[in-house]
């Protein structure tokens, strides 16, 4: 029917949006009830089943919003990802790890709205509000992805997400993992966000890198994303969104019931998951030592040298590292 076409159409016209950029994205705000409603006042009134027709063949199905946009760029970004790619292609070739290291957005505990369903003989009531005052405590899910073996390492911090909080959690996980798996590595590759506690213009973060290294006695290599493009990090896409989904739809009440949780996490592509709680408390405001920036005993590459360094055993010399 031409005029049912046409007057679908033109219900559309006035409730549609799009791409300004692409003009194949596009997308109505009206339910099919609505549709329904607004060409029962024109001549040619169908049911809804009908307008699922029609927005199929108009091809409108249902979208839901992805936060795929950078809100901004830098010069040279696609550089440092070929860069990237060559390093962690050189590390894998070799006896060498690859970790991919972020911190997950801090999780309230206590009875809290979470996004997801579950099977259950009726609703679980919880707060109307997410007021942190409320909460019986914070967890600061630290994470490191360990690319070539599939697994991830997670790290629940009670305190704060700081700078020695991230490196310590390297150490830890050298410690109880990586040396066993690694006997023969020489060199560690850390892939990081450009912000955060493990940001590429903290100085207070390449301190305690150093510190690491001379713990370790193994070379710490750093690359950072450049900012804005976080999400190309492994971590976000290999190990997070599986924790998250882990946890969806059951509220973190306790410390326990989230080490439950999030030691649950698999895929059927092999992911496993360790978890640790760390209750050493990380104070914030700490600073560097203003003899360790003056020295800067990390050594920078030579090109793209703000987001490429390394950390090596010694380099530190007699440097006071508080």
């Amino acid at each position: 029917m031409p005029e049912l076409r046409d007057n679908f159409q033109e219900v559309l016209r006035r409730y549609t949006a799009g791409d300004p950029m692409r003009e194949d994205i596009k997308w109505t705000n009206l339910t099919k009830t609505e549709i329904a409603n607004r060409l029962a006042q024109t001549s040619t009134p169908v049911s809804v089943n009908i307008v699922t027709q029609l927005l199929d063949d108009a091809d409108f199905h249902r979208r839901k919003l992805r936060k795929t946009l950078a809100m901004g760029s830098v010069p040279r970004r696609n550089d440092q990802f070929e860069y990237i790619a060559k390093l962690v292609d050189r590390y894998e070739a070799s006896s060498n790890p690859v970790l991919s290291m972020d911190t997950k957005k801090k999780e309230s505990l206590g009875p809290y709205f979470r996004p997801g369903l579950l099977f259950a003989p009726e609703d679980v009531p919880v707060y109307d509000h997410d007021f942190l005052h409320a909460a019986e405590g914070v967890l600061y899910p630290h994470g490191l992805y360990d690319l070539k073996r599939n697994v991830g390492h997670l790290y629940l911090g009670l305190s704060h997400d700081t700078s020695a909080f991230a490196c310590d959690n390297v150490y830890r996980w050298w410690m109880r993992f990586g040396r066993w798996y690694y006997p023969y590595a020489t060199s560690l590759l850390l892939l990081c966000d450009c912000g955060g506690s493990n940001g590429y213009r903290r100085y207070l973060f390449k301190q305690c890198l150093q510190i690491l290294a001379d713990q370790m006695q193994l070379e710490v290599r750093v690359a950072h994303y450049p900012p804005y493009t976080s999400k190309y990090n492994p971590i976000e896409h290999r190990l997070f969104p599986h924790v998250t989904r882990a946890c969806a739809g059951v509220s973190l009440t306790d410390l326990a019931t989230a080490v439950q949780l999030m030691r649950k996490t698999r895929t059927r592509t092999g992911l496993r998951v360790t978890l640790e709680v760390i209750r050493k408390y990380y104070a914030t405001g700490q600073q560097y030592s203003p003899d360790f920036r003056a020295a800067m005993p990390l050594e920078f590459d030579d090109d793209l040298s703000a987001w490429n360094y390394r950390a090596i055993p010694g380099a530190a010399g007699d440097l006071i590292l508080n």
